[in-house]
């Protein structure tokens, strides 16, 4: 199994590095056979070809399928802003302290109009059905480091429901509170980060948790292209895979169970 952290629209990096991985040919087509590949989300945004990174990943969510391998997603914060920027647009969010809307915190957070003029029905269709959290072979995946996830229920059933039903409705408010509960970080860093993270374990099962979301250089306060590799912290409890690929960090294709877990 493989995990995939922020791609933010970086398709060319993409494909090299599944290239060297074995798990795609030059061209991105599979080759990775029964492998199974996990996205932790944040598929767009700060990069050249967000749209073009979707399409590649459901392409070899089919190809895969054909091969007996599988490749998956999660969605990410960026991904909900990327829908509510298409749904809601420059609508004002309601009784909201100062102008809010998902237009101004998408230009805000690198969004491109060239990906909103591609977006497709399918892709939403595609972007809405992904869940939050998945447990595979006792590593818990989800995109951010954030426990605000338990606020949605206390199983991963629970949560992927409540996100999903909100990414189905036109609650404009909901959305906000989605959107900003998932760009809330930084939960398992510190001296409690260890017994915060035993306790989102003990409630959502797993014993490693892996996330993308918050940059390694900037939890090291290293430059991004000093990154060669994920971080183990919080007592080995936790994996952070976000390289800042958009900063100029490396595409991180990581192996789970991870060597130096």
């Amino acid at each position: 199994m493989y995990v995939v952290g922020d791609v933010h629209g970086h398709l060319a990096e993409l494909i090299r590095a599944l290239h060297a991985a074995q798990l795609c040919d030059e061209e991105g087509h599979w080759t990775g056979g029964e492998a199974e590949l996990w996205f932790l989300g944040d598929f767009v945004d700060r990069g050249p070809d967000g749209v073009g990174v979707i399409d590649l990943v459901m392409r070899l969510g089919e190809e895969a399928a054909r091969a007996g391998g599988s490749v998956n997603s999660l969605i990410g914060n960026h991904e909900v802003l990327l829908l509510g920027m298409y749904r809601f647009g420059d609508e004002q969010v309601p009784d909201s302290m100062g102008p809010r809307s998902f237009a101004r915190s998408w230009l805000l957070n690198g969004g491109l109009r060239s990906d909103q003029d591609r977006l497709t029905e399918a892709h939403v269709e595609w972007l809405t059905t992904r869940p939050v959290l998945k447990l595979r072979d006792d590593h818990l995946l989800m995109h951010s480091d954030t426990v605000a996830y338990l606020e949605w229920g206390s199983s991963i059933e629970e949560v992927n429901e409540a996100v999903r039903q909100v990414l189905k409705s036109d609650d404009l408010v909901e959305w906000w509170e989605c959107w900003r509960k998932m760009t809330t970080r930084y939960a398992f860093r510190g001296p409690q980060g260890p017994e915060i993270a035993d306790e989102l374990l003990a409630t959502l099962g797993g014993t490693t948790i892996v996330h993308g979301h918050s940059v390694i250089a900037d939890q090291l306060g290293v430059p991004p292209d000093q990154i060669d590799g994920p971080l183990v912290y919080a007592g080995d409890k936790v994996l952070a895979i976000d390289a800042g690929l958009y900063s100029g960090g490396p595409c991180l294709v990581v192996p789970l169970p991870y060597a130096g877990a």
